[in-house]
């Protein structure tokens, strides 16, 4: 993986994905969201509130999925100094807030008409809470120094740490009595979902995860971009 951590090569590696990620991304949320809205049934219980799963399910699969890739290029950044390691991982973390906020708003929206209420502090909806503001914390460490070095690797070390969280949110719904159903995916015995629901969630998430990798790759390349117009101004 070495030399993919130059930023060169990066570059142009990112430059050729970038338009196929891009095609697919909005080719497959096209598709998940015709599917949700048009062929998947509504709910026996739920009725048409179930049609947020379609976005509320991806972009809280999203969350933790950015927050642990984050969380491993900070590591990396840490123990073996990749240069592009801290980008990468300073690039996913709004990403990633953005994937939590709409769960989150999303999720309030989904539990207002089924729960009553627009909040809980259910063990589940306060674990992802907790993680939204783990990346903010993430992004404000990054910029609250004057030296560059030091903010990223306090940033590193709070993703490291917050990746405790993760398995939290996964199993609060088991560990703890909470409103939020259980899974009902990606568990023991195979998913309980209707394959004609299921598989509109799924190339909704399909997309929404090539959505991440565009605008990771975009984020990543802006940064490499700006440093070398900074190295250029200051001839370094």
């Amino acid at each position: 993986m070495q030399r993919f951590a130059n930023p060169a090569r990066f570059m142009r590696l990112s430059a050729a994905l970038l338009p196929w990620c891009a095609v697919a991304a909005a080719t497959l949320i096209a598709i998940g969201l015709y599917g949700a809205l048009f062929i998947a049934p509504p709910d026996y219980q739920q009725g048409e509130a179930v049609k947020i799963m379609y976005v509320h399910v991806p972009s809280a699969w999203l969350a933790s999925l950015v927050y642990a890739v984050m969380a491993v290029a900070s590591a990396v950044a840490l123990i073996w100094r990749h240069p592009l390691a801290h980008i990468a991982a300073e690039s996913a973390a709004p990403v990633g807030a953005g994937f939590t906020f709409v769960c989150l708003v999303s999720g309030s929206l989904w539990g207002e008409p089924m729960w009553g209420t627009w909040w809980v502090w259910d063990a589940r909806l306060t674990s992802v809470l907790v993680l939204f503001f783990l990346y903010l914390g993430f992004i404000a460490l990054a910029n609250a120094f004057d030296d560059r070095t030091r903010g990223s690797r306090a940033a590193a070390i709070l993703a490291v740490v917050g990746v405790v969280n993760l398995p939290i949110i996964k199993f609060s719904v088991d560990w703890w009595n909470t409103l939020h159903q259980k899974a009902s995916v990606f568990r023991m015995g195979g998913p309980t979902i209707a394959v004609s629901m299921l598989w509109p969630l799924l190339v909704m998430a399909a997309g929404f995860l090539f959505l991440f990798a565009v605008l990771l790759m975009l984020r990543m390349r802006t940064a490499l971009l700006r440093a070398k117009l900074r190295a250029l101004r200051f001839g370094t």
